[in-house]
């Protein structure tokens, strides 16, 4: 299936890029000795971890539903989005007592051009990333690569400030503020950490809210509405429609009632003809349509008055 190649793809894309950071900034911190380079190979090694987890867990998100999960194996790209959101929270707390600690016992940073231009290479792979992997999860309509993606355009902005950072400290140096230039680099910490928390949280909020059986969204909601509009002269009327989503798989489950004179054949007909065209209208959905007899309790019932459907 096309959306599968799509996250695949997008997965070994975040795998080797990963690679790639955590061996620029581990070379790094050999020779320049930052915390602000120490706190970004953290988040890159837990980027590399997250993106192992989620090449099995989009795997086991493909798998076809079955006795054990009627719903198929959707939901853990949610399970996945929220850990990212956890584990991110958590080391935004680490970095921020890590940058508070050098604060109140600074150490001067080494050869802070190498952790400059190291830090420049991670803000362009990171921003290549991002946007490839976000194109990709817009066509798979994937709750894990986006978070995914977000989390590489995350890492862009920090790694774009600690190399504004570091150009601080050359000039700070060069200018003969050297006691100061030695804060600078918590202070960068300091900051990223902030950068990181606050869509972490919202990250976190969204995967939470989607494991609680949330609908769908109101866009698709639409969709849905606008297909059964379109059908109108089908059927009677429709009632209780309920919808659901499990990472990028959609349920949509509702009741079409039916004229009393219609065949099952001609019947089964309409429910085929709605259901394919919520399936155009959105992408990995599943359709449950149960028909039900007209029950007469409509106006023209009512009033006496003939079945407009008998026509």
């Amino acid at each position: 299936m096309e959306n599968d190649r799509h996250m695949m793809r997008a997965v070994k894309v975040s795998l080797a890029a990963n690679v790639v950071l955590c061996i620029i900034k581990a070379g790094a911190i050999i020779v320049v000795d930052s915390i602000a380079i120490l706190a970004d190979l953290g988040i890159s090694c837990i980027a590399l971890a997250v993106s192992v987890i989620l090449y099995y867990a989009i795997k086991v998100s493909n798998k076809p539903a079955d006795i054990l999960h009627n719903y198929g194996y959707g939901r853990i790209e949610n399970v996945c989005e929220a850990m990212e959101g956890v584990v991110l929270i958590g080391l935004a707390l680490a970095m921020s007592f890590q940058a508070i600690m050098f604060i109140i016992h600074p150490d001067e940073v080494h050869a802070p051009l190498v952790g400059f231009l190291c830090s420049l290479a991670s803000v362009a792979i990171n921003f290549w990333g991002s946007y490839y992997i976000l194109k990709l999860a817009r066509k798979s309509a994937s709750p894990a690569l986006r978070a995914e993606g977000v989390h590489f355009k995350l890492e862009g902005y920090i790694s774009l400030a600690i190399s504004i950072a570091f150009v601080l400290i050359i000039l700070a140096t060069k200018a003969g503020y050297k006691t100061a230039a030695i804060y600078i680099d918590p202070a960068a910490t300091l900051f990223v950490s902030a950068v990181i928390a606050v869509p972490s949280v919202r990250l976190l909020k969204e995967a939470f809210i989607k494991l609680l059986d949330a609908s769908i969204e109101e866009s698709g909601q639409i969709d849905v509405v606008k297909v059964l509009a379109r059908h109108i002269d089908k059927y009677c009327n429709f009632k209780d429609l309920k919808t659901r989503s499990a990472g990028r798989k959609r349920f949509v489950d509702l009741h079409i009632i039916l004229p009393e004179h219609i065949s099952i054949r001609k019947g089964h007909q309409v429910i085929s003809d709605i259901k394919a065209d919520i399936h155009s209208a959105i992408t990995e959905s599943e359709v449950t349509i149960r028909m039900v007899p007209c029950e007469k309790d409509c106006d023209f019932a009512r009033e006496k008055k003939d079945c407009p459907y008998l026509k």
